[in-house]
């Protein structure tokens, strides 16, 4: 009779609202040897979710020579961030590990490979709603859904989370489902960009906008080799718009914090493909160009405030263009002391 095999070792790079989640569902099913790589250290790992609350106490590391051998490195940082955590790839994937990237995007493989060599890489697309708190500290507001290619790697992610509480699911086409879920992602930046929260989209106007770059990333998306329905951007919009007006995705809230964002692998993504295709995207390369402005003045310390220009309510009028006596053009539609920032 074989011995039982040993429990898998799993490195969580980036314990973020994502990272804790996935490290929280790890650690309850008890069947993995988990190691959270971070550079602020923490003694408990504790995870939120409605009036309960998972707590554990994880092997924490904070330099990468520390970690150890492992068998899964899992990637869990902003993709904007992953550069920053080379050093932590480098340094685990050495031993044959393989590097499941939850991160947002359809470029995970392109974004590690410099720093993983040839080590298989496991794209995962990730659905749940989380928050950090503060170092080992989140807020999980519904359930953790990861989704993988169908494969024997996939089926090998799949097999780590028994008895988690999480689900993984196998995908046989993944691109739709990468692409289905970039496609909501691009939204977000007309919240983040007005400082607002996503009931801003029951504006007529900025709904036209959403719409319009939703409607590039199906276009696109449809090259890459994704089913996109024809209606997926007026039914992602409409869902939005019947929402809470008050929903702040993360990008959103990272904004407000003036944190540096991720938009190069959301709305950015978008762009690059479609240059790919010979497909014009002039929405998203718009709104890509103002958010990497805004994400390098947070970077710099500017002193502009996300939303202080001109802070409106979701229910005002859109603004309608109309010419000046002197020939300019003004905005009509809204009392114009409203236009001024305090």
């Amino acid at each position: 009779m074989e011995p039982p095999a040993p429990p898998p070792r799993i490195a969580v790079v980036g314990p973020g609202a994502i990272g804790l989640s996935i490290a929280a569902g790890l650690l309850g099913a008890g069947r993995a040897h988990v190691t959270l790589c971070a550079r602020t250290p923490f003694d408990e790992l504790v995870v939120e979710s409605g009036s309960d609350a998972f707590r554990g106490r994880p092997r924490v590391v904070t330099r990468p020579d520390d970690a150890g051998d492992v068998d899964w490195v899992l990637l869990a940082t902003k993709a904007h961030q992953t550069e920053g955590a080379a050093s932590w790839l480098r340094a685990l994937v050495g031993r044959g590990a393989r590097v499941a990237v939850a991160q947002n995007g359809v470029e995970h493989e392109a974004r590690v490979r410099p720093f993983v060599g040839d080590a298989e890489v496991v794209p995962v697309v990730v659905q749940c709603p989380a928050e950090g708190l503060s170092p080992g500290r989140a807020r999980r507001n519904g359930p953790l859904l990861l989704t993988v290619p169908d494969g024997a790697a996939g089926r090998a992610f799949l097999a780590l989370f028994e008895g988690a509480d999480a689900r993984v699911e196998c995908a046989s086409d993944f691109t739709t489902v990468a692409w289905s879920k970039l496609c909501l992602n691009v939204t977000a930046a007309v919240a983040a960009l007005t400082g607002l929260p996503m009931g801003v989209v029951r504006r007529p106007d900025v709904a036209a906008l959403t719409r319009g770059l939703v409607d590039e990333a199906v276009r696109v998306g449809r090259a890459e080799g994704a089913r996109l329905d024809d209606g997926l951007a007026a039914s992602i919009v409409g869902a939005i718009a019947a929402g809470r007006p008050d929903a702040q995705p993360s990008l959103v809230r990272v904004a407000i914090a003036r944190r540096p964002l991720e938009y190069d692998a959301r709305n950015g993504a978008i762009v690059r493909a479609g240059a790919r295709h010979g497909i014009a995207t002039p929405l998203n390369g718009a709104v890509t160009a103002l958010l990497a402005a805004l994400s390098d003045g947070f970077e710099r310390g500017s002193t502009l405030r996300v939303g202080a220009v001109r802070r409106v309510s979701v229910h005002d009028p859109p603004l309608t263009p109309t010419t000046s006596p002197s020939g300019g053009v003004t905005s009509g539609g809204a009392s114009a002391t409203r236009g001024r920032g305090r």
